[in-house]
């Protein structure tokens, strides 16, 4: 059986590739796949063309019949190709294209049998509703329960791992493993210094780095995310241990956890795009400061001050140090930072941080230098447990749970978007990398690791070495692996100032001078809001500099929206009547809504009030935003002017908005239903009827 032109497919029932077609699959599969190859009405014609025949088709033919340009075309030929839905062949200087497997054609008809089957249940679908009474159910129990759980169902598939997800595998294999060894390398010192910066040690960094990077990457939303523990993270769960104890760390970790992946399936993840810009780089840079500032202590040789703060603790341990340690641990701290430095422009791409942890811990190991290791490690895995939920516990950390949660959220769903701009792998799915972070952070503290996020640093070196799928995160992960098993006696030499070293220089690096330029230079408000949340980060908390950002962003847009939205008294259009004087047009523009509403109200009254007027007419044809206290607003002024004898005119009212006015009262306050009207040729030729029959003594009517 053949496809003619006749059978042509319906574009708008077709939906995105994403799993390739080979052959010697099951039928059904193959159905499937077709289905999503379908993504575009060139493709659809393509196929069709190739279908017409057996023999190859010139691409010549196919630019004429499809109309395309050739760039466009070969774009979805090469869509084509890549799920070997066709081949392609070269015979001198012409390409030939035709279908992979002589079974397509037959599929085809079979998809337009379904899809036209699936319109004609859709148009008798809409055909029974339109006949339903008011209020009546457009199914019955049964169908609906079942409607209900196909779409659980398949809301819960798409959260799940695919074979999708290691489309092109075989091609870029080589590459993923390369790239997940290079970002492994990266991460270790990385994972080794967030463990200890956060107080939980550093071999709860490293068990995360496996746990959590293993399970997000297998279950997240992005091909190219790396996760694990964070400067972020270890800033805010700092403090969290040092008032509860390290004993709280595997429950605040899961019940975190749980949170991100509840977030995740309740579909929140674009809930992120709602963070201002501003907002997002001040908080980055609290970040990098809090970050630098609690190396401070190590830096020197000494222990974080128990009970204060990161701002002050860094100023007591300068003000107080012993400089016959410090000079030691500072002269590691310099040694580190000045090799992550300068590596990189001897030698691009070299992993610095690792060669410079390296270099510096054999120098201190041989001259035998006195300064703080990082000490014993786990040689393997511990065994994962459950924490204990004690209520009066549970409790206690549900601000902290919320903030980390909160925290988890926003990090990995901007790395993830940032990796989904560098890298050719397509868009990343973000409820799917909530539930994927959610459960990584509760794998990780069933370990005893501590909370996860996506790493962006990390996630770059993935992308810049050439990582293409989730191999290379799982790469990652299992190398840290092979560290805890392999390796653990070496990296207990580490000393601690040489993590320091690589944090401080990672806190300058999270910095963009351009980035912060541009902010400052761009708005006022836009300024503020990233000096405040900045301030805020590193002086206070985290989770309240964003939401105290996100406020002062608010109530400037707000004033913004307010100040653009206006009321102005116009000129009657054409020409000027006898008692067009007694006529006030006012049109109002923008929005009114609680931070407008009462200015523009009272603008109106007042102009009516000192004017001679006796019909206002109030246009509300360019109203972009109307809320109900707009709305009560605008029926206070109806009754205000009806009152003092003024009749009220108002023209224009949006569909969206007619609703709102009949629920709040605005239409009931009008003299007569009369007094709405559509259009302002309308509006003003009813106010000269009302002035006319003023100036002539003359009762209205019962439709005035």
């Amino acid at each position: 059986m053949t496809c003619t032109k006749s059978q042509s497919l319906n574009p708008r029932s077709a939906v995105p590739d994403q799993i390739a077609i080979t052959r010697h699959r099951p039928l059904y599969e193959i159905k499937a796949n077709l289905f999503k190859a379908l993504a575009h009405p060139v493709r659809i014609r393509v196929l069709e063309l190739l279908c017409e025949t057996t023999e190859p088709v010139p691409v010549s033919r196919l630019l004429t019949e499809t109309g395309q340009e050739a760039t466009v075309l070969s774009q979805h030929l090469g869509v084509l190709r890549r799920h070997h839905v066709v081949t392609s062949r070269r015979v001198g200087n012409a390409v030939f294209y035709q279908l992979a497997d002589p079974s397509i054609a037959d599929l085809l008809v079979t998809a337009r049998s379904f899809l036209n089957s699936l319109l004609t249940e859709r148009s008798a679908d809409a055909a029974a509703l339109a006949d339903l009474p008011p209020g009546a159910s457009p199914m019955s129990p049964s169908r609906a329960a079942s409607a209900a759980v196909r779409t659980g169902t398949e809301a819960v598939r798409r959260l799940l791992p695919r074979r999708a997800d290691y489309a092109g595998l075989r091609r870029s294999w080589r590459s993923d493993v390369l790239a997940g060894i290079t970002v492994g390398v990266v991460a270790l010192p990385l994972a080794l210094a967030f463990g200890i910066s956060s107080g939980v040690g550093a071999a709860a960094g490293l068990i995360t780095a496996v746990v959590a990077g293993l399970i997000a990457a297998i279950f997240g939303g992005s091909n190219v995310q790396v996760s694990g523990p964070t400067g972020a993270m270890a800033v805010i769960l700092a403090p969290i241990v040092a008032e509860h104890g390290i004993s709280s760390l595997a429950l605040v970790t899961v019940l975190a956890g749980i949170l991100v992946l509840l977030l995740g399936l309740f579909r929140l993840g674009r809930a992120v795009t709602l963070i201002p810009w501003p907002v997002i780089e001040g908080f980055t840079l609290g970040i990098a400061a809090i970050i630098f500032l609690q190396q401070v202590p190590a830096a020197f040789g000494v222990d974080t001050p128990a009970g204060m703060r990161t701002l002050p603790a860094a100023w007591h341990v300068v003000t107080t140090a012993d400089w016959s340690l410090a000079v030691w641990t500072l002269a590691v701290v310099a040694a580190v930072a000045l090799i992550m430095i300068v590596l990189p422009r001897i030698r691009a791409g070299f992993p610095a941080s690792l060669a410079a942890v390296v270099v510096v811990t054999v120098v201190v190991q041989f001259a035998s230098v006195p300064v703080p290791r990082i000490g014993a490690l786990p040689t393997e895995l511990p065994t994962p447990a459950l924490p204990d939920f004690d209520p009066v516990m549970v409790q206690s950390l549900a601000g902290a749970t919320l903030a980390i949660a909160v925290l988890a959220a926003i990090e990995s769903l901007l790395s993830a978007r940032v990796a989904a701009s560098m890298a050719p792998t397509g868009p990343y799915d973000p409820d799917r990398e909530l539930t994927g972070q959610g459960l990584a952070s509760v794998a990780s503290g069933l370990f005893g690791g501590m909370p996860a996020t996506g790493a962006i640093a990390r996630t770059a070196v993935n992308v810049r070495s050439g990582a293409r799928t989730r191999v290379a995160a799982v790469t990652h992960s299992l190398l840290l692996l092979g560290v805890v098993y392999l390796a653990t006696g070496p990296v207990a030499a580490i000393p601690l100032a040489a993590l320091s070293g690589v944090l401080m220089v990672t806190s300058f690096r999270m910095v963009s001078a351009t980035t912060i330029r541009q902010i400052l230079r761009s708005t006022r408000s836009d300024a503020l809001i990233f000096v405040v949340t900045a301030v805020v980060t590193v002086c206070f908390d985290l989770i309240e500099a964003v939401q105290i950002g996100i406020l002062i962003a608010a109530f400037l847009a707000l004033r913004g929206v307010a100040g653009r939205s206006t009321v102005e008294r116009e000129e009657l259009p054409g020409a000027h009547l006898p008692g067009d004087e007694r006529i006030a047009l006012f049109r109002l523009a923008g929005s009114l809504f609680f931070g407008a509403a009462d200015r523009l109200a009272t603008g109106i009254a007042d102009q009516a009030h000192a004017g001679d007027a006796d019909v206002v007419i109030i246009a509300m044809s360019r109203l972009g935003m109307l809320d109900a206290t707009g709305a009560n607003s605008l029926a206070q002024l109806v009754q205000q002017l009806e009152a003092r004898g003024l009749t009220v005119l108002i023209k224009g009212v949006r569909p969206e908005h007619r609703a709102l006015l009949d629920r709040v009262g605005v239409l009931d306050s009008l003299r007569h239903p009369n007094h709405l009207l559509d259009s302002l040729d309308a509006a003003v030729a009813h106010a000269r009827s009302h002035v006319a029959r003023l100036r002539t003594g003359s009762p209205g009517t019962s439709d005035s």
